[in-house]
């Protein structure tokens, strides 16, 4: 199970991680794309890009290495939501396969071929030489 929790990881933070390079190597068009496609409501489409950016950019790493994995689904699952309710509602068969992978994790938790199961093997590891 831990290979294919590996797995998930990898595949749903890439998707996000290639996103969010794309948006940094090209920021103007990344802002265009804001103000004529994604049209957010609420939010001023340079906000919206700064902010989409942020998510891409670091949830994804953290999933990768398995560091505070469940913290990390949380926003990318908010990403998918505003996306699929404003953005793209057609493409719900992608956000459908995203989201229950982040759900999977989010309830799983990373496996244990991830820097949050090293932490609690050391911190239970701490916690038997105190016992």
């Amino acid at each position: 199970m831990s290979l294919i929790l590996l797995g998930m990881r990898i595949a749903v933070a890439s998707v996000f991680l290639k996103s969010g390079l794309l948006k940094i190597n090209s920021w103007e068009f990344a802002i265009k794309l804001f103000e004529e496609e994604y049209k957010v409501p609420l939010l001023d489409p340079v906000w919206a890009a700064r902010l989409a950016v942020i998510n891409e950019l670091t949830f994804p790493v953290l999933l990768i290495v398995g560091l505070a994995t469940r913290l990390a689904t949380l926003p990318l699952l908010g990403m998918i939501a505003v996306i699929q309710t404003f953005v793209y509602p057609q493409a719900w068969t992608d956000h459908l396969l995203w989201g229950s992978i982040l759900i999977l994790l989010l309830s799983r938790g990373p496996g244990a071929l991830s820097l949050d199961h090293l932490i609690e093997e050391r911190i239970a590891a701490g916690q038997r030489m105190r016992a």
